[in-house]
């Protein structure tokens, strides 16, 4: 379990990030996206002090992906994690066989006597995920570790970081595709300079973002729906209507209204990713 409890961090006179409070509990996934995410991160996982607040950790094991580097050129492939389980305290055995496990689950078995820099870009990032998951860590804190990866292995990260939430680990991770956050993440937290600015479960922060229809009324006059009570128009192309509806405001009212206009060939809900949502949250700040 990670607590992060009114926590303060500064460089000199920039403000890293303040009063950030925030729980990852044990079989949790939590997302963390907005500047400040970088120094939140390296003071979960103890690297960095912080100026005031507490953190607090449970468990023996932190697993931490920076956001680039963290492997050793001229180790083998399957020296580095066997190294890496060995200093999490694992005995020569369990940690081969742990660095066996991972280099195959990352289609890196043809690689394992490869020294890491001459691994290709797609591998070596393949290899960094793999050493932070060989030593089984009960906190898991990472930064975009999905950053440059294919399809297939973001689809794989996204399933091994929910088996490991379901084994009872913390999983704590900064990821600006926002649309990752969504197929992954228990709850997020948005940081906009530094602060927290909301953070809910996922499903709590997309239902209260505003909603918005794509309507195709072909003989609507022009403006016929910028005086709707709690309706933005966002766009009209070729007929089209993109508009932007607050929370709680009801459809169907805007459906009565293109209708009132004529036939309506076209009336679809857009589902609201997290990008949006996120920018919601820093404006309403």
């Amino acid at each position: 379990m990670l607590e992060l409890d009114r926590v303060a961090k500064r460089f000199g006179e920039a403000v890293a990030c303040q009063d950030v409070t925030l729980t990852v509990r044990h079989g949790e996934v939590v997302g963390l996206a907005g500047a400040g995410s970088t120094t939140v991160l390296r003071l979960a996982a103890g690297l960095l002090p912080p100026d005031t607040g507490e953190v607090r950790r449970s468990g023996e094991h932190v697993g931490y992906l920076p956001a680039s580097g963290g492997l050793y050129p001229r180790m083998r492939v399957l020296d580095q994690l066997v190294y890496v389980a060995r200093l999490h305290g694992a005995d020569v055995n369990d940690a081969l066989r742990a660095a066996e496990i991972w280099v195959a689950r990352f289609g890196l078995r043809d690689h394992r006597a490869d020294r890491v820099r001459q691994l290709s870009g797609a591998d070596r990032a393949r290899l960094r995920l793999a050493a932070v998951l060989t030593p089984s860590p009960d906190l898991l804190v990472l930064d975009e570790p999905f950053a440059g990866l294919d399809e297939a292995t973001v689809h794989l990260l996204i399933t091994v970081l929910g088996e490991r939430a379901a084994a009872g680990a913390s999983v704590l991770v900064a990821c600006d595709d926002l649309e990752v956050v969504e197929r992954l993440c228990d709850r997020a937290c948005v940081l906009h300079n530094g602060r927290v600015v909301a953070v809910d479960a996922v499903g709590g922060l997309l239902a209260s973002a505003r909603q918005e229809l794509v309507v195709d009324a072909p003989h609507a006059w022009p403006g016929w729906a910028d005086n709707l009570p709690g309706v933005t128009v966002l766009a009209v192309h070729n007929g089209l209507v993109r508009l932007a509806l607050d929370a709680g405001t009801d459809d169907q009212a805007v459906l009565a209204a293109a209708l009132a206009t004529g036939p309506v060939r076209g009336f679809t809900r857009i589902r609201p990713r997290l990008a949006e949502l996120f920018g919601d949250a820093v404006t309403g700040e």
